[in-house]
């Protein structure tokens, strides 16, 4: 399995560049028509996203280079003389063979957008679609701007997660081992108290978890292994992976700051793509496409369809049912404004607000859970050993 790089049309006569991955140039073909277009050409991408040796961008990654290649090219500098500074400047010893790369390509003819397709698996399709956008319009500066804002925000909401999430992970890892703890070192020690027949069963059972743990305790990692490695899998496919993603967004409490988040992620996107001169109707697959969740995708399907046939594109989204009311009234008024661009970005500015607001309450949800779990653990433990003390004191008295 590799990526191919591929220039196709569809049913408008439009070009429809991209990157696709398959066994043999026979399986981009059959592909290509399962999407409804007509295959041009294709070619092997150099490199691909499981080659070895090929290193992919993350959000920070982009985010810095796109402000240096936007500061650049606004600047007066030609496309050729941005993409050899960014190598010569390059700190990075497995990226910087990508921009070598990228300007040997553009310096020997190909585009911009033709030079990071040859780079599969580097570059994200979305940067791809948008560089194309702005090559064919001429605003690639203006595009590269837009690209480096995008992913700067993207960065922030990541790093707004990491930082959440930091106390929720601790008081995990506390719990983890606070329980191996007590069972491995504190409730051996209770042990001799009190007879195993005359335990209760909660001092029972636990006793009997306390051996296991200390004798036996690679079955216990084994099985953990097994069952993640199980979940993985069964994600992947596609039926079980649906249902995943529909119960996310159905969860309570949960589900609500789940979807602020696909709104914020989801508007951002459709503005940079809709405001770069990118059809609506690709913006719109693009942009689902972002969210990874599968069901999101599904329900796009037949909002795609009907603002192919002329559905006002606010209308067919309310019908998925996915995003708030608000969101759709917005959009609905850009429609009918003639300021669709507009409206988009300010809407993704304040669906951002709002979608960082809902990442923290997320994830402070986790805390009290966290910490309720610890508790539980801790007071089932106490629940087994203080018969054993009790028995053990009246045992004395009665001696």
């Amino acid at each position: 399995m590799g990526n191919f790089s591929y220039v196709a049309k569809d049913s408008s006569g439009k070009t429809v560049k991209g990157v696709i991955e398959a066994e043999d140039s026979q399986q981009v073909q059959e592909k290509i028509y399962e999407q409804g277009l007509f295959l041009i050409s294709s070619t092997e991408a150099l490199g691909g996203s499981r080659q070895e040796g090929i290193y992919k961008f993350k959000t920070k990654d982009l985010a810095f280079s796109c402000r240096q290649l936007a500061a650049m090219l606004t600047s007066g500098l030609t496309i050729v003389k941005a993409l050899d500074i960014m190598y010569k400047e390059e700190e990075n010893k497995k990226a910087k063979p990508v921009w070598l790369a990228l300007y040997e390509d553009v310096n020997k003819g190909s585009n911009l957008t033709e030079a990071l397709i040859n780079r599969g698996g580097s570059f994200p399709d979305f940067m791809i679609s948008m560089v194309d956008a702005g090559e064919s319009s001429g605003t690639l500066d203006m595009t590269i701007q837009r690209l480096s804002d995008f992913y700067a925000n993207q960065q922030k909401t990541q790093n707004t997660v990491k930082s959440a999430m930091m106390y929720p992970i601790i008081l995990g890892v506390l719990t983890v081992v606070m329980v191996i703890g007590m069972f491995t070192f504190i409730m051996p020690t209770f042990a001799g108290l009190m007879g195993e027949d005359e335990m209760p069963a909660l001092s029972r059972a636990l006793f009997h978890f306390s051996d296991f743990l200390k004798s036996k305790w690679y079955i216990l990692v084994i099985a953990l292994v097994v069952i993640i490695l199980a979940i993985r899998y069964a994600l992947k496919v596609p039926d079980i992976r649906l249902k995943y993603d529909l119960i996310k967004l159905k969860m309570p409490a949960v589900g609500p700051l789940m979807v602020k988040i696909y709104e914020g992620r989801f508007a951002r996107t459709l503005s940079s793509l809709y405001s770069s001169g990118i059809p609506m109707v690709e913006a719109l697959e693009r942009s689902s496409s972002v969210l990874s969740n599968s069901y999101v995708d599904k329900m796009f399907l037949q909002v795609v369809d009907e603002v192919k046939q002329g559905s006002p594109m606010s209308v067919s989204i309310a019908k998925t049912e996915i995003f708030e009311g608000m969101f759709t009234s917005m959009i609905f008024v850009g429609e009918e404004s003639g300021a669709l661009d507009e409206i988009l970005e300010k809407t993704a500015d304040f669906y951002e607000e709002e979608a960082d607001s809902a990442v923290k309450r997320l994830v402070a949800l986790l805390e009290p859970m966290m910490i309720i779990i610890m508790g539980l653990a801790i007071g089932i433990c106490l629940a087994g050993i203080f018969p054993l003390l009790y028995g053990g004191i009246g045992s004395l008295e009665n001696s």
